[in-house]
């Protein structure tokens, strides 16, 4: 089993930045794709972007430029550098770990982008 613990969220205005952060630890096997996804209220979960333990990344359009994945092998930690946050990005972020043995969801962090 693959424990993961979102954190960072929070409130920020249009044009700020937030940081989140994903903590994984279990079984997580060292070959794995960690991923952020949103969902926004009476919207389907969407995927953000993604991250495979050898560094590739990936992104959806409407965040390229704006968001940064990134990941510490060590820590077994995931992160998301989000900036010039857009009301749209308003919705609840979850982690997700994909490995050998499963797929793996956080419980959610909070994003909300207000003036």
């Amino acid at each position: 089993q693959v424990q993961l613990v979102e954190s960072g969220g929070g409130l920020a205005q249009p044009g700020g930045s937030l940081r989140l952060s994903c903590a994984a630890s279990g079984s997580i096997f060292s070959f794995n794709v960690m991923g952020w996804y949103r969902q926004a209220p009476g919207k389907e979960r969407e995927l953000v972007a993604t991250i495979s333990s050898g560094g590739s990344t990936a992104y959806a359009d409407s965040v390229k430029g704006r968001f940064t994945v990134s990941r510490d092998n060590a820590k077994n930690t995931m992160y998301m550098q989000m900036n010039s946050l857009k009301p749209e990005d308003t919705a609840v972020y979850y982690c997700n770990l994909n490995n050998r043995w499963g797929n793996y969801w956080g419980q959610g962090t909070q994003v909300t982008v207000s003036s």
